[in-house]
């Protein structure tokens, strides 16, 4: 009781102990190391006892009951294989043979895990010597007997060598078997007589390479001769006619046991007998030949032999029949013939003669007449008998004669194939006889063409012929197709008339584009019509229109007519451009129209508002032209008007001033009047063509006021007479010409319009007030021009 308790943690503890072994599946274990010991090692001689020892140490968990499988190896190939719970193995060789040569390994294997040992090198001196045994040592020439080389100490696939050694030359290698092991057996022939010496020899062929044993012992062979030759007798000459009998005798003058003697021609046994044989028999025309004697005992053989000739009393019958193309209805006769060529032995009248159809006889006549008809088709022959001078019967039979009635060619049909004659194009006829026995030979005439023929061998072969190229329907009538079977016969014949009905195309003509309205008449907005038509064409006709700026088709239309038309409705002008159609039949020879150009004009109302648009840009640009010329002619006059004004400061002075009391009137006059008859009116329509028409370098007007200025506030100060003599001259050389009226008209308004400044006390006449700012005009302009020049004019009288 006491011990209970105890005991319980350590059940518990064991069963936590086994259930965790459990779970990790496996008990854990390493290879540490193979080890491989050759003992003796090194070099040993054949014989020696040698033990290679393996051994394993492998660390584990305590693991029960632990196997170990080992092989060993010897240069890589396996030799022993054990498998034990001992760490270590040993394997024995009692005798080593150089066949136990070579690198030895061990490989260990424990569970999922192996491990090889380091190779441990092990060689083997010396080779066995061979024995040599003879069955027999007395051989006839070309006998066979058993020799028997062994090593039997030896391993492995020895490779043995027999010699033979004559007494006129050395060792010669006369048979090498196939390896066997340590002993070879092999049957030997000896085809030379007298003494030799046989011996024999073995090879091992190891990884460090080939070892060769010593000679064996060896052993005399004497080879005797073998007198079985046989002796050949042919009565009662080599040379018979057919029907003679004839005997051969073969026989072994000093025959030995078990000897057998065979008679052959044409390697067929004739007769065959122990020792001796006798064979007769009665020459035919096919025993001419040679005949074989020959003697055999065991693999030895002796032969003789003799050549037999066979002369023909007569040739072989030939069976002929006449006509020799037959056709069904005709009659023909069959004769068999034969030649003589012993006339000394038979007379023509001894012959017999017979004729059979397929092994039936018909007659015993040299001749047989019928009728051909199909049940007289058959298989002929004919046979020949006569009795030779020893009163043997000698027959011979023709070879078969194959007789077939023809059935003649019937009536050919000609046709094109296809079905259909496209005109314009080369096609191919066909012509064809529902009966008639082959071969049948078509030969086919047609209108400017070399008649052609074809030979129709097999059945269902086409007598097919290539044509060139008709126009006309009518042409068919041209053709002639002849059938012929039989050379002796006349042809069957059919002409082209009967393709009449023959379906015949005729390809279209080119096309004809027609537009209307004309190419040349169309407006935007109208509609177009495009009319393709043929002149020629088998229907239906298919018309495709085209636009050259456009890719594809506008339109297709497969017609039963040869005209067909495309509407454009409302066109535009991007419609335009080349237009052209493309006609087609079943003749799939297509043809383009010529291309039509079409342009497409500007719609009226189009025009009328160009029309006007352009009216209007030509009178807004005249508008503009006019005033800009009309603003350059003023500028031109103001520039004119200057210069005139300095004239009359000239040295003309008396023909374009006023005087002094002129001027005093003109200072009376009323400023209202003054001012009606400068701004308000030009004193004529004269005077104002004559200062329109005034033309004059521009000048700045500026510095001409500031002179004027000048001049009016210092009175008293006399004239440069360098300004105004420069002056009168520039006036002089641009007024030449001017007509005097004018220039004094010309000034006397310039003095007016001074005086008219003065008298309103007004220094520059060309001031504008506010109020008048924006009413300046060319005008205005103007009369500045002749204030300034009237003030010159003033400053010109005081000077003088």
């Amino acid at each position: 009781m006491a011990s209970g308790p105890p005991s319980l943690p350590l059940l518990l503890l064991t069963c936590l102990l086994h259930c965790w072994q459990g779970g990790r599946g496996q008990s854990s274990y390493t290879i540490d190391a193979v080890d491989l010991t050759v003992l003796p090692s090194g070099a040993v001689q054949s014989g020696t006892p040698v033990s290679v020892r393996c051994r394993v140490r492998v660390s584990h968990d305590n693991i029960p009951h632990l196997q170990h499988a080992f092989q060993l190896r010897l240069d890589d190939v396996p030799v022993h294989s054990s498998t034990t719970e001992e760490d270590a193995i040993v394997y024995q060789l009692p005798r080593a043979r150089a066949a136990d040569s070579g690198s030895y390994e061990c490989r260990v294997t424990v569970g999922e895990r192996s491990k090889a040992s380091s190779s441990r090198r092990l060689d083997v001196a010396g080779l066995q010597t061979p024995i040599l045994y003879l069955n027999n040592t007395s051989p006839y020439q070309s006998e066979e007997f058993t020799a028997t080389c062994s090593a039997p100490g030896e391993k492995g696939a020895l490779i043995f060598r027999f010699y033979q050694t004559s007494a006129t030359g050395g060792p010669k290698k006369i048979k090498q078997p196939a390896p066997t092991g340590t002993s070879s057996e092999t049957t030997l022939v000896l085809g030379s007589v007298g003494d030799s010496v046989l011996h024999c020899d073995y090879e091992v062929h190891l990884v460090s390479g080939a070892r060769r044993s010593n000679r064996s012992n060896e052993i005399a062979v004497i080879v005797k001769e073998l007198y079985i030759s046989p002796i050949m007798n042919v009565l009662p000459s080599p040379d018979v006619f057919e029907g003679d009998v004839m005997e051969v005798v073969c026989k072994v003058v000093n025959p030995l046991k078990n000897i057998e003697v065979f008679l052959t021609r044409d390697r067929r046994v004739l007769k065959m007998a122990p020792v001796s044989l006798s064979h007769r028999f009665i020459a035919r025309e096919g025993d001419s030949g040679k005949l074989v004697c020959k003697a055999e005992w065991g693999n030895v053989q002796k032969e003789a032999h003799k050549m037999v000739t066979v002369k023909e009393l007569f040739s072989r019958p030939q069976l002929s029949v006449r006509p020799a193309e037959l056709f069904s209805g005709d009659r023909f006769r069959l004769t068999c013939s034969v030649s003589i060529y012993a006339s000394e032995r038979i007379a023509n009248e001894s012959l017999r003669f017979s004729i059979y159809k397929d092994g039936a006889k018909l007659a015993d006549a040299d001749a047989y007449t019928a009728v051909a008809e199909p049940p007289g088709d058959g298989n002929y022959t004919c046979t020949a008998q006569a009795t030779s001078p020893t009163y043997h019967v000698v027959e011979k039979q023709s070879q078969a004669l194959v007789v077939k009635a023809k059935v003649p060619v019937s009536k050919p049909a000609l046709s094109v194939v296809g079905g259909t004659l496209v005109l314009g194009k080369r096609f191919q006829l066909l012509c064809r006889s529902d009966d008639g026995t082959l071969p049948i030979a078509y030969t086919l005439n047609g209108p400017g063409r070399p008649a052609q023929t074809v030979v129709v061998s097999e059945p269902g072969e086409p007598a097919i012929f290539n044509s060139s190229a008709i126009h006309k329907t009518s042409d068919l009538n041209d053709f002639l197709c002849h059938a012929r079977n039989g050379a002796n016969r006349p042809p069957a014949s059919v002409t082209g008339q009967q393709m009449q009905r023959l379906a015949v195309v005729e390809p279209v003509s080119k096309p004809v584009l027609t537009v209307v309205p004309g190419a040349g008449d169309v407006s935007e907005g109208q509609d177009v019509t495009l009319s393709c038509s043929v002149q020629r064409g088998t229907l239906p006709i298919s018309f495709t229109w085209f636009h050259a700026e456009t890719e594809g088709p506008l339109f297709h239309r497969a017609s039963q007519k040869r005209e067909e038309s495309y509407s454009i409705s409302s066109v535009r002008g991007e419609q335009g451009g080349g237009y052209y159609c493309v006609s087609d039949n079943q003749a799939e020879d297509s043809k383009r129209s010529v291309r039509v150009l079409i342009a497409v004009k500007m719609a009226g109302w189009k025009k009328g508002l160009i029309g006007v648009i352009v009216f209007c840009i030509l009178l807004i640009l005249a508008l503009i032209l006019i005033l800009a010329l009309k603003r350059r002619l003023l500028q031109f006059k103001r520039r004119r008007t200057g210069e005139l004004s300095v004239k009359s400061a000239s040295t003309k002075a008396e023909r374009l001033s006023l005087t002094q009391a002129e001027v005093n009137e003109a200072a009376n006059v009323t400023p209202g009047m003054i001012g009606k008859s400068v701004w308000s009116e030009h004193p004529s329509g004269s005077e104002s063509e004559d200062q329109n028409s005034v033309t004059a370098p521009e000048k700045p007007p500026e510095p001409q006021r500031a002179e004027a200025q000048t001049r009016q506030a210092e009175p008293n100060r006399a004239p440069e007479k360098r300004g105004t003599e420069t002056a009168s001259s520039e006036v002089r050389s641009s007024m030449q010409g001017v007509p005097e009226q004018a220039d004094a008209r010309f000034v006397a308004s310039q003095q007016g319009s001074v005086e008219y400044a003065q008298l309103n006390h007004d220094p520059d006449p060309h001031s504008v007030t506010p109020g008048n700012h924006g009413d300046h005009s060319v005008q205005d302009d103007f009369i500045d021009e002749i204030e300034v020049d009237s003030v010159h004019v003033h400053t010109a009288d005081h000077g003088k």
